[in-house]
């Protein structure tokens, strides 16, 4: 399975643009920071990663401000000429 939760800030975001086929999409970086338990002893985290949304979900987080904080739910996947794991967003919510 490849599902990813991950509440996070919007640090940037790019223009919208479109696809060969048409659809609009939106490069965006998020930062993640939170706290977690691993062997035994309390860490912080902090992550920073490549996002994309595609059709409707990229024209709704176009209209999102940089700098606000949201839950997103995709799946990661590598770009076929891309080194880094980019996080492809299904939805995203107001983190409460």
């Amino acid at each position: 399975m490849n599902r990813t939760d991950l509440t996070a800030c919007i640090v940037e975001r790019s223009a919208l643009r479109y696809t060969p086929a048409g659809l609009p999409a939106l490069d965006l970086r998020l930062e993640h920071e939170s706290s977690a338990e691993e062997a035994g002893v309390k860490r912080q985290v902090k992550a920073t990663l490549k996002a994309l949304a595609v059709g409707a979900m990229a024209e709704r987080l176009g209209k999102q401000d940089v700098g606000s904080q949201w839950r997103f739910t995709g799946f990661l996947a590598t770009p076929r000429n891309g080194k880094h794991v980019v996080l492809h967003i299904q939805d995203f919510q107001q983190d409460l």
